[in-house]
């Protein structure tokens, strides 16, 4: 016998349903086979599925992770964490997403390189590479208030680099995260897997951190790096060191800083001028730490053009000094180690509360170099 119409007051046929949540009929019937998504009501002699008004925010909620790729096992663990906690069902999901750009990353470094294995002998190719490199100083100081510096700055000819340390042990653990990218500063990178050298060489990092921490939790360091391939840049990030990029005049920033405060931002429940002055500004969600959790870190390349300068600073700069004045100085015609002593210079002359460490480097046709760290 068919189930009564009262008891279906306050459902929705699977049709109706599937319009509702944007699932298909087809999809709504395989997450009731696999108990994602259940239907209130089964017709007990034609199988008819009905479903409760109720349920549209779960099916909607389904919708929107297939639509990020999420595979079913990780959508029904979402869905069981928002049952008790959107907190933490949020967490899961900003998880997920990191492997994918992880993934990601590594599959476009793959891509790049087959381009460019593929097309090396094309005469189109022949006349699109230009002869670059780079022109790049590197510069850091205590500032006006800080007892000690804690920052590392480096630049050579293929690496640049900036760390921000913290705890008793600060200094010598930015100190050896740099150091420990310093065997990527030779004359030859291997272009097909740049992004892999990188991720290996912040696990080096990660380790010479807890070296240096001797178990200590309180320790660490934030690290921003560049490696120079020839004709791209490939950007490691961990923490809130920044990277930007000036290009025709615009400022861009190339990097997500991973603190509290910025994923508030990004979850709408902040906004960039309340972040200023916010009392958690400063509380780091990734960095190489001295108790050994695993960080991931973000990772990219960046294609080049003549005339692109590049500067990477710890928030000691970032913090004090706002972005069109930094794109104003930026924007001086003055050398790489200039520029950073004009930036130094306004960090200082805004309070220089913090350390202060800025690394400069403009693509240039190929010619005189210098470098320098402190």
């Amino acid at each position: 016998m068919d189930i009564s119409r009262g008891d279906r007051v306050g459902t929705l046929t699977i049709g109706a349903f599937a319009k509702a949540c944007r699932l298909s009929p087809k999809a709504l019937r395989l997450y009731d086979e696999l108990g994602l998504l259940r239907p209130a009501l089964v017709d007990p002699d034609t199988g008819y599925r009905y479903y409760a008004v109720g349920q549209l925010e779960r099916a909607r909620l389904v919708a929107w992770l297939r639509r990020l790729g999420m595979p079913l096992a990780e959508i029904r663990e979402v869905c069981r964490l928002h049952d008790r906690d959107s907190t933490a069902a949020a967490r899961e999901i900003r998880a997920y997403w990191a492997r994918v750009e992880a993934a990601t990353a590594v599959r476009r470094d793959l891509a790049a390189f087959l381009v460019d294995h593929l097309t090396a002998d094309s005469d189109e190719s022949g006349k699109d590479t230009a002869m670059l490199e780079l022109r790049y100083s590197a510069h850091s100081e205590t500032g006006r208030v800080r007892p000690a510096n804690q920052d590392t700055a480096y630049a050579g000819t293929r690496l640049l680099a900036v760390a921000d340390g913290f705890g008793p042990a600060g200094a010598p653990a930015s100190s050896a995260a740099v150091e420990a990218l310093r065997f990527l500063d030779t004359d030859e990178i291997p272009a097909g897997g740049v992004l892999n050298l990188l991720e290996d060489a912040v696990r080096g990092a990660a380790q010479a951190v807890r070296d240096v921490a001797d178990g200590a939790d309180d320790v660490g360091t934030t690290l921003t790096a560049l490696l120079w391939t020839g004709s791209r840049l490939a950007l490691v990030h961990i923490g809130d060191s920044r990277a930007y990029l000036l290009r025709d005049g615009e400022l861009f920033l190339i990097t997500h800083d991973h603190t509290v405060v910025q994923s508030m931002i990004d979850e709408g429940r902040l906004t960039p001028e309340e972040a200023v002055s916010h009392p958690q500004r400063s509380f780091l969600l990734k960095a190489l730490t001295g108790d050994g959790t695993q960080t991931i870190p973000d990772l990219r390349l960046h294609d080049t053009h003549p005339g692109d300068r590049y500067l990477l600073c710890s928030d000691g700069l970032s913090a004090v000094v706002p972005e069109p004045r930094i794109r104003e100085l930026l924007t001086s015609p003055a050398a790489p180690d200039e520029t950073i002593q004009a930036l130094v210079g306004a960090a200082n002359k805004a309070g220089g509360p913090d350390n202060v460490s800025c690394v400069v480097a403009d693509v240039v046709e190929r010619g005189e170099r210098t470098g320098s760290q402190v």
